[in-house]
C-alpha cells in the first residue's frame, strides 16, 4: 500500500510492476466477514447476446471511489487468471480532496458460462483488506442480476481502530455505488 494525497492516475502503469509479482494475503474464509449484495433489472436476452466489456475492462466502480489499471489493459490482452490489478482508492469517495491509497488485487477466476459470467479477485501484499470478492451476472428467468460478493477484513491496524467508521458504511456505500454502475454500463453497451 502506497499513500498519496495528489492523483496517481497517470503513474499506476510503474505500480503494476511492483505488485505484479507481490503475493496474495493468505486468509482464512471462515474468519472474514461475508457480504453479499445484488440489483437486478429485466432482461430477456441471453448473455452471449448482450456486451459485458465494462465488467471485464473492470469499469465496475465510479471514478470518484477507485481508478484502476489492469495488466491485460498493459499486455495489450483479454482478463484472465493470475492477472494483477492495481487500484488507487479514494478515501473519502472524491478524487479532489481525498487520501489516495494505492493497492492491488488478483484476478482467481473469470467465468464465463451460459448464464453467469464475472471473475474474483484476492487481495494482493500491501492492500487495506484482505479477502476475496466475486463480481457476477447471472442470468434467470427474464431478469439479470449483478452481485458483488465479498470475505473480507481489515489488513490495517490504522484501519482496525476505525472499522466502525470504515469496514461497514464506507464499504456499503462503495457497492451499493458500484452496483448502480455496473447496472448503467451495461445500458449504455446494449442500448
Amino acid at each position: 500500500m502506497h499513500l498519496y494525497i495528489s492523483d496517481q492516475s497517470e503513474t499506476l502503469e510503474t505500480h503494476l510492476h511492483h505488485f505484479q509479482f507481490a503475493p496474495v494475503i493468505k486468509y482464512d474464509i471462515s474468519r472474514l466477514k461475508e457480504k453479499k449484495n445484488h440489483v437486478s433489472v429485466p432482461c430477456n436476452k441471453e448473455l452471449k447476446h448482450l456486451s459485458f466489456r465494462f465488467l471485464f475492462d473492470y469499469k465496475i466502480f465510479p471514478e470518484n471511489i477507485l481508478s484502476a489499471y489492469t495488466q491485460w489493459r498493459h499486455e495489450g490482452r483479454t482478463m484472465q487468471n493470475g492477472d494483477t490489478i492495481v487500484q488507487q482508492i479514494y478515501f473519502p469517495p472524491t478524487k479532489t480532496i481525498s487520501q489516495k491509497i494505492i493497492a492491488a488485487v488478483r484476478i482467481k477466476e473469470v467465468l464465463i458460462e451460459e448464464n453467469v459470467m464475472g471473475f474474483s479477485y484476492e487481495t494482493v501484499q500491501g492492500h487495506i483488506e484482505k479477502g476475496i470478492s466475486s463480481f457476477l451476472i447471472e442470468k434467470t428467468s427474464g431478469r439479470l442480476n449483478f452481485t458483488i460478493h465479498t470475505h473480507s477484513s481489515s489488513n490495517n491496524l490504522i484501519l482496525d481502530l476505525l472499522s466502525p467508521v470504515f469496514s461497514s458504511p464506507y464499504q456499503d456505500y462503495c457497492t451499493k455505488k458500484a452496483l448502480h454502475h455496473m447496472m448503467k454500463a451495461f445500458e449504455k453497451e446494449n442500448n
